[in-house]
């Protein structure tokens, strides 16, 4: 995945129709599967993310639509995608650059408010419009009528099978999940759907230039709002304002925290089709309830 300056430069023109200049290249510090750059052009500072095209396809046109939805509720401040294609058998996202800025004291209230604004973004179904991934594996947002039916079938499931192909669970883990699946429809209080970043950990936003929460990397859908809520709290969690915030906006139903669990075993297993079984403990501790 070479950056050839200048084919990037005329496919962004192509795509934008506008004439985009790149005065400077600096790579940046970049995930398992992208090469992320700043560039300074004629127009400001932008960033550009790189990746196998035949690897992942379409994972960047996914990700662009993602952070549109996001944008569109104006309710909390995303990443802003300016265009997305491939060159070769490299795929890229044109984005603006997020100039980082120095924390506010304010700064976890106001992320808990805002992302509960964003919650309140709904739609008539359980998925979206397009399917996308969720780190570099593919995630399935097919509509669904229910809460419980997306959660077993366009995220557990999957999951389980590629685990199980995989050869990461085992006969008992699989009879676990069968049981938890049957108790999953009382499990979750009956909300509508939520708008969600769909992967939301301390490596998905930033500090703006103004001090305020960004988001990046999302893996958007409509989903269970215990969802975004339960990630940030799998590796460590957030400040406690955070939630306070949150829930003062929009307080989260009796018991979300006893279902914190139940929300991070898509997460969970996702690792553990990643990074493999050291994931496993943490899953077996949660569905051996069921």
């Amino acid at each position: 995945m070479n950056l050839d300056l200048a084919l990037l430069e005329e496919e962004i023109g192509r795509i934008t129709g506008e004439n985009v200049s790149i005065l400077s290249c600096q790579e940046l510090t970049g995930g398992d599967i992208n090469r992320v750059y700043s560039i300074e052009t004629n127009q400001g500072a932008k960033c550009v993310k790189l990746n196998s095209a035949i690897d992942f396809p379409g994972m960047f046109e996914a990700e662009m639509k993602g952070l549109l939805e996001l944008s569109r509720k104006n309710t909390i401040d995303v990443a802003i995608p300016l265009a997305c294609g491939s060159i070769e058998e490299t795929s890229f996202l044109f984005l603006e650059y997020i100039h980082s800025g120095q924390q506010q004291s304010t700064f976890w209230i106001d992320f808990g408010r805002k992302l509960a604004k964003m919650h309140r973004a709904t739609a008539p179904f359980f998925g979206l419009e397009h399917n996308n991934y969720i780190g570099s594996l593919q995630q399935s947002n097919e509509h669904q009528s229910s809460w419980a039916d997306f959660f077993i079938t366009c995220r557990l499931e999957p999951q389980i099978k590629l685990a199980n192909a995989q050869r990461l669970l085992d006969r008992k883990d699989l009879d676990y999940f069968e049981q938890f699946y049957t108790k999953i429809p009382e499990l979750f209080p009956k909300e509508n759907p939520s708008l969600l970043h769909g992967d939301l950990w301390q490596g998905n936003f930033m500090v703006g230039p103004n001090g305020q929460p960004v988001l990046i990397d999302p893996a958007v859908y409509y989903g269970h709002r215990e969802m975004d809520v339960s990630m940030t709290l799998l590796f460590g969690g957030f400040p406690g304002s955070f939630y306070e915030s949150y829930n003062e906006q929009w307080p989260l139903e009796a018991g979300w925290r006893d279902r914190v669990d139940y929300c991070n075993l898509y997460p969970l297993l996702v690792h553990l089709n990643l990074f493999g079984n050291s994931y496993l403990p943490a899953i077996r501790r949660i569905i051996k309830k069921f």
